[in-house]
């Protein structure tokens, strides 16, 4: 299969991922449970096959060959504790060292997954240091295990370290980047990145997410004028392409747009696809697609194009894929090269457009920002 790319708007799109990443053990947990006398054991959620079978694809239809392949690296504790304690840092070792087990809220480790979370802080890292030396453009970093949920001191869904947040916290001491906004498409709340960076009027922490589905009770709108450092968008569930797309064009670019970003870092989740078993929105490839469009037309005009994704959630091994294709496409100026065989369908559920539930979520969240 040969992939033909559109030359016209070339871009230099670093690939960083290893096999590493897909050795990292979440335990024979069932979906998000521990096994006990009432819980079969089985798979967990987050497991190797979506963020593997996505680097199948991109592989298989020849977009690898189009990238800048980057190998991760194992980074020193200093850069770890940019923004973890030692004590959580200790804790992650000693639960691995002892052959693996519950590392903190619902995050099952291996013996392995200290070192391998330690890559995965790596990910991000590799590619800031090639992004400001000059080679690449942008990247995506396909990394594993994720970390939008991680608190300096705790580990929680299935995030170990927080990969973006440390990233963030490296470019301002590494690079002095002065400003740097994240925004955060996962299908729940980016609670550890806005955690991390609440009092911090350097960073905007954006996160667009299924209104109370994890963690319980966060995310709400309440904390989106804190310094205007914060931008909460809480979207019913059921929200589809018409919701996503109203809310970057009246929320987030805008805020992009005031807050002036000398670099944007995007914590990259699937599992709001219209596919994923752990959320209930709808969105597509196309969508996906779409929003990375927007971000890279902010980045061009802010930041000098400087943007990274990292990746986060997304539990769907037969969809993850395409929509993170689409994005590696988007970035690397290979628009819409290969055609997604799940778009038509998706396209079509019903309850794509824009409700006036999910419109009033947004002007809620827009006025709470911009008042």
């Amino acid at each position: 299969m040969e992939f033909h790319k559109n030359t016209s708007s070339k871009r230099r799109t670093g690939w960083i991922t290893s096999e590493l990443y897909y050795w990292h053990d979440t335990q024979n947990w069932s979906g998000f449970l521990e096994p006990s006398t009432t819980v079969q054991p089985g798979l967990h959620f987050e497991n190797p096959e979506t963020k593997r079978r996505m680097q199948n694809l991109v592989e298989a239809v020849g977009l690898d060959q189009h990238l800048v392949p980057l190998r991760p690296e194992i980074v020193s504790t200093d850069i770890i504790q940019l923004v973890h304690s030692q004590d959580h840092i200790d804790k992650i070792k000693k639960v691995c060292d002892s052959g693996g087990g519950d590392a903190g809220s619902m995050t099952p480790i291996g013996p392995a997954s200290f070192d391998i979370a330690n890559l995965s802080v790596g990910g991000i890292i590799k590619a800031l240091d090639e992004l400001y030396s000059g080679n690449i453009d942008n990247a995506y970093v396909l990394s594993r295990p994720p970390g939008h949920h991680a608190l300096p001191d705790l580990a929680m869904g299935f995030c170990i370290f927080a990969n973006a947040a440390i990233g963030i916290r490296y470019a301002q001491k590494r690079y002095k980047v002065e400003k740097v906004v994240s925004i955060d498409w996962d299908v729940h709340h980016g609670n550890g990145t806005e955690t991390i960076f609440f009092d911090d009027p350097n960073v905007l922490t954006i996160s667009l997410h299924q209104n109370n589905l994890f963690p319980p009770n966060s995310g709400g709108t309440d904390t989106s004028s804190h310094h205007k450092s914060n931008l909460n968008i809480p979207l019913p569930p059921g929200s589809g392409s018409g919701a996503y797309r109203a809310a970057f064009e009246k929320l987030v670019l805008p805020a992009v747009d005031e807050f002036e970003p000398h670099l944007i870092i995007i914590p990259s989740g699937f599992d709001s696809c219209a596919l994923d078993p752990l959320g209930m929105q709808m969105l597509s490839s196309a969508d996906y697609r779409w929003m990375t469009r927007q971000l890279l037309k902010s980045a061009d005009k802010h930041c000098e194009g400087r943007l990274i994704a990292t990746h986060e959630g997304g539990y769907s091994a037969t969809y993850v894929p395409y929509c993170g294709l689409a994005v590696i496409e988007e970035l690397s100026g290979a628009s819409e090269c290969f055609e997604d065989p799940f778009q038509e369908m998706i396209a079509s559920y019903g309850g794509q457009s824009i409700s006036n539930e999910q419109m009033e979520s947004i002007t809620a969240a827009s006025i709470e920002y911009f008042s």
